[in-house]
């Protein structure tokens, strides 16, 4: 898929609103504002996974977790009904931001149609396009985000978050997750949460 100038200035207005993050994340010896890390990190995951991507699930990748620290999720109850309303309010609040940014870079409505209902996991299981997002946050969770994870929680949370993170993707998105370049703790996990 061709690299359109409205879609690299795109890019470059949500990754200049992410730069406001105050958390901060070394990759490499260089510090990043988090969320710009992020979305770095899922453009060249959907890249390879899915070359011919279309516009819309491109700048989804890049802005799924736009000004995510704007609503911190210490601001819900501490429980399974406070972590999914605070999931849902994100939705609708990433969707926000990223229409207001698309309309300014002069995408059409239809497109930001597409993105909004990308970004709100529309149709996950049902629709390509939702799915192959979907296969894309979980490998860069898994690769980037899990064992981090895993070192500050009890194994069988850890196990729980990975079997449920699994039955989110399709089988190539699997396929593709076994052959992450996971260290030996992280793949004993993951095998273990598989029941291999």
């Amino acid at each position: 898929m061709a690299t359109t100038d409205k879609l690299l200035l795109a890019f470059q207005h949500f990754d200049a609103a992410n730069k406001q993050d105050p958390n901060t994340e070394v990759f490499e010896g260089a510090t990043y504002p988090k969320e710009v890390l992020y979305g770095i990190r899922m453009t060249e995951r959907l890249n390879e996974f899915d070359p011919n991507a279309s516009e819309p699930l491109r700048l989804t990748a890049r802005c799924q977790h736009i000004c995510r620290w704007e609503i911190a999720r210490e601001s819900y109850d501490m429980n399974r009904e406070g972590y999914l309303r605070w999931r849902q309010d994100l939705k609708k609040f990433h969707a926000k931001k990223a229409s207001a940014i698309l309309q300014d870079v002069g995408y059409d409505q239809q497109t930001i149609d597409k993105v909004t209902f990308l970004l709100e996991k529309k149709q996950l299981k049902n629709n390509e396009a939702t799915q192959c997002l979907e296969d894309v946050i979980c490998l860069v969770f898994l690769q980037y985000y899990f064992e981090p994870f895993a070192l500050k929680h009890p194994e069988g949370k850890t196990i729980d978050i990975l079997q449920k993170t699994w039955r989110k993707m399709s089988i190539k998105g699997q396929e593709v997750a076994l052959k992450l370049p996971l260290s030996k703790f992280a793949s004993e996990l993951i095998f273990k949460a598989l029941g291999q």
